[in-house]
């Protein structure tokens, strides 16, 4: 799958909405490929508290419910359709779910591809 593929597979994933009176989903989405070649995606949740998580981790969530750990390929995207890098939480989380994960490639921009590495050069384990 092409990044630009999976970019639009997270265009197709969003959808902001209020949930309750004080909590908002879906402003960002996420799609990720694995090494076995599945796609799994995820909103984030928006809570006063900071309960809340982000985009990434729902999917990664939905990944590790299947039975994978291995991320090969990211895409983040806001809810005006801008991809955006994962934030700082969730490169570590991607890097701690599996060693190899640190190679996975992310989509920061239209034309630029980086890897969890170059996103994270001192990982904290």
């Amino acid at each position: 799958m092409t990044f630009k593929e999976l970019h639009e597979v997270a265009i197709k994933t969003l959808n902001p909405r209020q949930i309750s009176q004080k909590s908002f989903a879906g402003s960002v989405a996420a799609a990720l490929l694995t090494a076995d070649g599945n796609v799994y995606t995820g909103v984030c949740i928006d809570t006063p508290s900071g309960m809340g998580f982000c985009a990434e981790h729902a999917a990664i969530a939905s990944m590790i419910t299947a039975g994978e750990t291995k991320i090969v390929k990211l895409v983040s995207v806001h809810y005006r359709k801008d991809i955006v890098p994962p934030c700082g939480r969730c490169r570590e989380f991607i890097s701690q779910i599996n060693d190899e994960n640190i190679d996975c490639e992310v989509l920061i921009s239209e034309d630029k591809v980086v890897t969890i590495k170059d996103l994270l050069p001192y990982r904290w384990v």
